[in-house]
């Protein structure tokens, strides 16, 4: 009979710790999230003989501190869930820094396996390490591995089963020095409540009581007795020590940690003599330069922007014929189209495939960017980058972390707000991520494009260019402000971690590696919205369609139908095909000259026409004599077949029109017209913003479908000019900053819920937008209107206050001195220990 083993890897970030989990469990792995937060939890399995392992992907932290939510989820996981081993992955090339970590696994006296990674970029550096000493020392089982290549897997697991069966636990101790006699007395007093030592080591909790350590507070008060009289007696010997050594018991732990991770790294690591700098430390010279670093990083992010938008745009386009197909494929199983009005079932059909499809069409650029999001971080660049920009970024609020995802929802044009809130997993920050998640819908992903271009072409043709810059890099300095004001109010209870930056050595990405993360993230992101999206587009589906026309209506728009019916068949009754095309043919005629356009949809080759052609003259030679004008009754017929379509398109685009006005949306965006007014905006305009709450791209696509495009010839910005005679330049602006500004379509609230692991969060980052998109447009607007500003010159009134207002946010001071840590190799390595 098989039996179960609960495994933690733990380890300290850019140890190479996902690479050793992938090494053991290969691609059975499950990701979801520890209970009541966002860090991210990941399990794989794996067996050894006939006991299955499930390993558990601890958050990645430099200690088990509370000063993060990560160093908590990592110490709670250790403490609540009891795992039978822990395999520490400690990088070897900095193994004093990892050896912190190790210590305080130890201190937990849980079974520990240490797994030394990244043994190649040791020996590259010149370090060789004593690996039976590390184990004489540590009191634990140590592997040298190489996990990138697969080395020292067996090892691994043959320890991890010898540490199951040993259940031993280290005898490693830390010398705190004078602080040892506190330490004793705080042991023997937590032992004298019986079942308090079974649960947890004494020793360790005390230092943790006396370090002042929240969680240990708590915990003491749910398993002690008399909580308050051990509270009492650290509170003493706290004072006692501060008063008798002239410093806080926190510094006397760290430095006694540090010290014996030191002496333990003398002791295992010896340096090759005359070794230089190494090549990590030699390229940070430029890349970390207060000047160059700047510049490098913006090549680097015009790099990923010409990769993942630029040539991930073109490659779905390229693709899209694929979504099309699906597409024309499920309207071919769907129950055939009607005259003017479709079956509800093929409309809802259609519906939810296009909603699906909308999603589908930025895969390719989704790929590409978690390609290249994964060749950073395997790059060690990403914290470098985070370093870079974060002495800015901390003046609003924000993180250095916080750059990428505001890069992949579109900072400049063209992104999506999706994985940018996704990629803001990665800010250890609560604060700061927080923030990040509530303006990264603000940039101008690429759904928001298509309206952009209709205003500024319709109402902006002169100058195009430099509307297109306005709304390109106005939303920035609007998104910064708010970051600041964000955390100076609502998130200003917020945690706020210090920031602790470690510069990992370079490496060069493996391309298996980096195209197996793109992919899980890919597949990740695809399982989490595509059922989302296609349960909201239902709901949306009904919203903008019932209760549908009245019955008067109805019998009209069924009066024009017969009507042109009637003069097409008066027609063919002046023809050879009198008696062969009935009324009911009618409608099957225009549906064989849609597909048969359909079919012709791309080919160039004069021979592949042909073919099409007499495949449709063998399909149906009546149909095809009139759509393709064979002979004179053909092109008779089809010059009024053409007055039909003409007709039919005319009729459906109407009915459309008040469906949508006397729709369930249609409604509301006439409730809301007393107040968008101050906007400038009307119903049509409220209808077409409230359904691009489902998708951006919707607002532009309803839009084209009230103002009507069908068989008017005219684009939508002719349309809506000519249809909106009163309409001008601030009008327009007002819509696009409203734009700018509107709040996260489903989608990426559904993200927002996730990330945040709050509806609280998602129906916020709703609300406030909408608020603040709805501020600005009556801002310019009505300010506009009451200056007699035109468009132009309101544009660029309104940037310059936004410039102003940064810069004024950006001066005020932030509560908290961000506390940065840099932990450089160089200052690891000056004792040679690494």
């Amino acid at each position: 009979m098989s039996s179960s083993l609960l495994v933690a890897l733990a380890g300290q970030p850019n140890c190479g710790k996902s690479t050793v989990f992938n090494m053991l469990t290969g691609a059975r792995q499950h990701v979801a999230n520890y209970p009541g937060v966002t860090v991210e939890k990941k399990t794989g399995f794996f067996s050894l003989g006939d006991l299955r392992v499930e390993l558990v992907d601890l958050p990645g932290t430099y200690s088990l501190t509370s000063y993060s939510l990560e160093e908590r989820v990592a110490r709670d996981f250790l403490l609540n869930d009891n795992p039978g081993v822990v395999i520490d992955v400690a990088d070897a090339s900095n193994l004093k820094r990892n050896l912190y970590l190790t210590i305080q696994l130890l201190e937990m006296e849980v079974p520990t396996v240490v797994a030394l990674n990244m043994m190649d970029v040791a020996t590259r550096r010149g370090q060789s390490l004593d690996v039976a000493r590390l184990e004489e020392l540590l009191g634990v089982p140590v592997v040298p591995t190489v996990a990138k290549k697969g080395e020292g897997k067996e090892a691994i697991r043959m320890a991890v089963e010898n540490a199951h069966a040993d259940k031993r636990v280290a005898p490693f101790v830390v010398d705190y020095g004078p602080l040892e006699p506190r330490i004793e007395d705080i042991s023997i007093l937590l032992g004298k409540e019986p079942t308090l030592g079974a649960q947890y080591p004494l020793r360790w909790l005390a230092v943790k009581l006396l370090e002042k350590d929240q969680e240990a507070e708590a915990l003491l008060r749910r398993a002690h007795s008399e909580p308050q009289a051990v509270m009492d007696a650290v509170t003493k010997a706290r004072a006692g020590f501060l008063e008798s050594e002239g410093r806080d018991i926190e510094r006397q732990v760290a430095y006694a940690r540090h010290t014996a991770a030191g002496r333990i790294a003398r002791e295992v690591v010896a340096v090759e003599e005359g070794r230089g700098r190494s090549l990590s430390d030699r390229a940070d010279r430029f890349i970390c330069h207060r000047v160059l670093g700047p510049v490098i990083l913006i090549l680097i992010l015009l790099a990923l922007y010409q990769v993942s938008i630029v040539f991930g745009g073109w490659l779905a386009v390229e693709v899209w014929p694929l979504w099309g197909g699906i597409e024309n494929l499920v309207s071919d199983l769907l129950p055939e189209a009607g005259f003017i009005e479709d079956p509800l079932v093929r409309s809802l059909g259609e519906w939810v495939v296009k909603s699906m499809t909308a999603i589908l069409n930025y895969l390719p650029i989704f790929i590409l960017l978690f390609a290249f999001i994964a060749a950073l971080e395997d790059s060690g660049y990403m914290p470098r980058m985070a370093f870079i920009l974060d002495r800015l970024f901390r003046r609003f609020g924000l993180h250095g972390q916080s750059t990428l995802p505001m890069i992949l929802g579109g900072v400049y044009v063209g992104g999506c707000a999706i994985p940018g809130v996704m990629a803001t997993k990665a800010i250890p920050d609560e604060r700061a991520r927080l923030a990040t998640i509530l303006i990264v819908p603000m940039m101008n992903c690429l759904a928001k494009v298509p309206l952009y271009l209709i205003l500024i072409d319709a109402y902006f043709p002169q100058a195009g260019g430099l509307a297109m810059f306005f709304i390109a890099t106005v939303t920035l300095f609007m998104a910064l402000p708010v970051a600041k004001a964000l955390s100076m109010t609502v998130l200003r209870k917020k945690e706020h971690a210090p920031f602790i930056m470690e510069m990992p050595p370079y490496h060069v990405p493996t391309m298996g590696g980096v195209m197996r993360r793109s992919i899980e993230r890919t597949w990740l992101f695809l399982k989490k919205i595509i059922t989302v999206v296609a349960a909201v587009a239902v709901v949306v589906f009904v919203l903008i369609n019932f209760p549908g026309l009245s019955e008067t209506r109805a019998a009209h728009f069924a009066a024009e139908e017969k009507a042109a019916i009637d003069a097409f068949m008066a027609e063919v009754d002046k023809t050879e095909y009198k008696g062969v095309i009935t009324r009911d043919d009618v409608l099957g005629i225009i549906l064989f000259d849609e597909a048969l356009k359909q079919a012709k949809v791309g080919v160039t080759d004069q021979a592949v026409s042909d073919t099409i052609n007499a495949r449709f003259d063998a399909a149906n030679p009546v149909y095809s004599a009139v759509v393709r004008r064979q002979g004179d009754d053909g092109r008779t017929l089809n010059r009024e077949l053409r007055k039909v379509i003409s007709t039919r398109k005319q009729l459906r685009r109407e009915i459309r029109t008040e469906r949508f006005e006397g729709s369930f949306l249609g409604v509301l965006g006439r409730a809301i017209e007393p107040v968008t007014q101050y906007a400038g905006f009307n119903w049509r305009i409220n209808i077409a913003l409230l359904s691009a709450f489902a998708a951006k791209e919707n607002s532009a696509a309803t839009l084209g479908s009230i103002y009507g495009i069908d068989g008017s010839g005219l684009s939508v910005e002719e349309s809506m000019k000519q249809a909106e005679a009163g309409f001008t330049p601030l009008h327009a602006l007002a819509l696009m900053l409203f734009m700018a500004l509107y709040p996260p379509c489903i989608p990426t609230s559904i993200m927002v819920r996730h990330q945040a692991n709050s509806t609280k969060w998602m129906l916020f980052s709703i609300g406030y937008q909408s608020l603040l998109g709805l501020f600005v447009a009556v801002l310019v607007f009505s300010g506009g209107s009451m200056l007699s500003l035109s468009g132009f010159q309101a544009m660029w009134a309104f940037y310059a206050l936004c410039v102003a207002v940064t810069v004024i946010m950006a001066l005020i001071p932030t509560r908290e001195e961000a506390r940065t840590t840099v932990v450089d190799g160089k200052e690891i390595c000056k004792n040679k220990c690494s």
